[in-house]
């Protein structure tokens, strides 16, 4: 059955210690805590919420997004939290599993090396129902968009729909990340609000009501 096949790869990812045991850059960039891969993968969800890595509330709690990034995110897709976490209609696959830990200054460092050419193919493999991607901040853009990705996060969510109406399953849409952080960029670039955020209400409504 699907299901064992998918129950088995929650195993693995579950389990999986790569990042700390044999970290790509040698043991000076050994993961320094103990891994806690969070993802949510299901063979339903017509939506993939694809993120860069869990922060650190997260990583204590294990529910993706358990944070005040996923309460606007909730708010960007019109939602509530039961929603949100019934994985018949959302799947929650960041580019990273787990939390990567703070760089020098305090923010949270990129997603870990190792985990998307391990885990992603086989992930999106399973899950050949998806139908939308909504592709979260730079590292979650740069894999799913490729060529079509531009020049810097900003420019690649300006020109989303170009990106979301291109001719090839699953449509992508990409946005900002949802860090209360980036509230300067949507004060900056209205337009991300006025325009893409009823687009994505509407699509969101459509695949998971």
């Amino acid at each position: 059955m699907v299901t064992d096949g998918l129950d088995a790869l929650r195993e693995e990812i579950a389990g999986c210690r790569i990042c700390r045991d044999t970290p790509l850059r040698g043991d000076a960039y050994r993961l320094p805590h103990e891994p806690r891969p969070v993802a949510v993968i299901s063979t339903t969800a017509r939506v993939l919420i694809a993120g860069q890595a869990p922060g650190l509330r997260v990583h204590e709690s294990g529910v993706p997004f358990n944070d005040p990034s996923g309460d606007r995110l909730r708010d960007w897709l019109d939602v509530d939290r039961e929603t949100f976490y019934d994985r018949d209609r959302f799947a929650i696959v960041p580019m990273g599993f787990c939390f990567p830990g703070y760089d020098a200054k305090g923010s949270d460092l990129p997603p870990r090396r190792e985990c998307a050419p391990q885990w992603r193919e086989r992930v999106l493999a399973a899950m050949p129902q998806i139908e939308l991607v909504l592709a979260i901040g730079q590292y979650a853009q740069a894999w799913h968009l490729g060529g079509q990705r531009r020049e810097n996060t900003t420019e690649t969510v300006r020109a989303w729909q170009s990106i979301l109406f291109a001719n090839r399953p699953p449509a992508v849409l990409p946005l900002p990340h949802p860090s209360w952080r980036n509230s300067g960029w949507i004060k900056r670039n209205p337009w991300f609000e006025r325009e893409l955020l009823p687009t994505l209400r509407q699509r969101i409504n459509m695949l998971v009501n």
